[in-house]
């Protein structure tokens, strides 16, 4: 869906790790977007996003509920001080899975570096070498810190006035009916719509509109 919507918008979109499901799908993806006001809207993707459905590994044909959280973290330029201890990381170098060719399973290039106090983890597999997909789990984990940082002084001034600011699982921000009607509906904004393929296929301008206009009001 994600892909689909940088496709619409022009955007650049490089997947920079991602794990695969134990049945099927994918359990997890990290990736960058670039491009013009890139940050801004994919900001308006961030919370949890529930998804009903008829599963297709259900051989009741029983409706399934699903839920998926997504972070969105802006790429922190070096300028930018975070303040990060070497010895507060954890470093893992592991074999690469899924696509890359014979080289991601002859040796251990894909990196995955652990946080400790905040037990945040970064990880790249999709470089050549494990100096490369180092440098590139750095430029995640310091995007995810810096944005830990900005909602902890989001959740501070959310406190003082009264708002709860922590997205929790039950408080999705949007969900995604495909059975036993079909509707996406945005649970912030109230925006809807019935047309629920056009929407996975990356028809999300409506709803990321809809929520900016909305902050921009509150």
């Amino acid at each position: 869906m994600y892909r689909r919507w940088a496709e619409r918008r022009g955007f650049g979109l490089e997947v920079i790790e991602y794990t695969e499901g134990e049945e099927a799908g994918i359990k997890s993806a990290t990736f960058t977007v670039s491009g013009e006001y890139a940050f801004g809207l994919s900001s308006a993707e961030r919370g949890v996003h529930r998804l009903v459905r008829i599963s297709p590994f259900d051989a009741g044909a029983r409706r399934h509920t699903s839920f998926a959280s997504v972070a969105v973290a802006p790429v922190v330029d070096e300028a930018v001080e975070v303040e990060i201890d070497e010895k507060d990381l954890k470093v893992d170098t592991y074999r690469a899975s899924g696509a890359g060719g014979q080289h991601v399973n002859k040796t251990d290039s894909a990196v995955r570096i652990t946080h400790l106090p905040s037990g945040i983890v970064a990880q790249c597999q999709n470089e050549r070498s494990q100096h490369q997909n180092r440098e590139v789990a750095m430029r995640v984990l310091r995007a995810r810190l810096f944005e830990l940082q900005r909602e902890k002084r989001e959740q501070e001034i959310a406190a003082q006035s009264g708002e709860k600011a922590e997205i929790e699982w039950g408080s999705q921000i949007r969900s995604y009916v495909l059975h036993p009607y079909k509707l996406v509906k945005d649970h912030r904004t109230g925006e809807e719509t019935a047309n629920v393929d056009r929407v996975l296929d990356g028809d999300l301008d409506a709803f990321v509109y809809a929520y900016l206009k909305n902050r921009t009001a509150a």
